[in-house]
């Protein structure tokens, strides 16, 4: 960690700072006013594992982003009722969240899916919305983005495998399926076929495998490199203040950076909760039409 002496003889540890904000932790710091230390429960013991289920930072965040995406809908579907019950369009917040529900809904979810893409509607649409949300989080003082952990965005890339494998194991029949994992080259006959078909079948399995991995780290790796860029701007600020009346300006100009990247910020939390949504609904088209 790289210690720099301010101006007034105090050491700032920017590197600590960095990874006070953006790592997770078993307390929240509303830094300089308070501190809450969440709560620690004893870890649970299964045989050589031993799994610490005690709440930290990102778990709240995680919780908070869940709520408030329920808050949303359901304050968005009080409002389009009463809106039809008097008939009237959708307009206002309610018509806002009904359009981005219909277009998360319709051109990323059936839209790539394909055929019974409606199906899977509800989850691609509650990945975005929860992702989004997660993403937003982190851009609030004191906030932090639950996406930002790798435990988190495995986990949603966990779910969309099981879905993907389950539902594409129902839709294709054991055949069927196992021709995705032993694959079958047309025209080709007998111990040819078969020894082929068996060693191009780890390559299917790591083609299986892949695609969740790229899902969690590409959300995990955006989501933490945006905060390391602006904390780490940030620190210039004190990497600069030993300079005599350059203080205010390196502050300024820091300062008008830190607010495009974090406009940048903005578009990449959309961003990636588009992408991990619009792969998710790719993959899970690739494997209900694998035919």
């Amino acid at each position: 960690m790289m210690l720099l002496q301010h101006a007034e003889g105090e050491k700032v540890d920017i590197g600590g700072m960095v990874m006070h904000h953006a790592a997770d932790a078993n307390s929240l710091d509303f830094d300089p006013f308070f501190k809450i230390d969440l709560p620690r429960w004893e870890p649970i013991h299964l045989g050589p594992l031993t799994l610490d289920i005690s709440p930290t930072k990102h778990v709240v965040f995680m919780l908070l982003a869940a709520v408030l995406v329920f808050l949303v809908m359901k304050l968005a579907a009080i409002g389009l009722e009463k809106q039809r019950r008097t008939g009237k369009a959708p307009r206002g917040f309610a018509g806002a969240i009904e359009g981005a529900v219909l277009w998360v809904r319709n051109d990323i979810a059936i839209a790539n899916i394909g055929h019974g893409g409606e199906k899977f509607a509800p989850l691609i649409m509650t990945l975005f919305f929860f992702i989004l949300f997660a993403n937003l989080l982190g851009m609030l003082p004191w906030g932090a983005s639950p996406t930002a952990n790798l435990a988190v965005t495995a986990g949603l890339a966990v779910i969309v495998f099981l879905v993907i494998e389950i539902a594409g194991a129902r839709k294709l029949g054991f055949k069927g399926y196992m021709g995705t994992i032993f694959p079958h080259f047309p025209g080709l006959h007998g111990p040819g076929a078969v020894v082929l078909s068996v060693v191009m079948s780890p390559i299917e399995i790591m083609g299986k495998l892949v695609k969740p991995f790229a899902l969690a780290v590409r959300l995990f790796g955006n989501m933490t490199a945006g905060h390391f860029v602006v904390l780490s701007l940030f620190g210039i600020i004190f990497l600069f203040g030993h300079l005599a009346g350059a203080n205010w300006g390196i502050a300024l100009t820091t300062a008008a950076l830190v607010t495009g990247i974090m406009m940048l910020e903005l578009i990449v939390a959309f961003l990636q909760a588009y992408v991990f949504a619009l792969l998710s609904a790719v993959f899970i088209g690739l494997m209900q039409h694998e035919h």
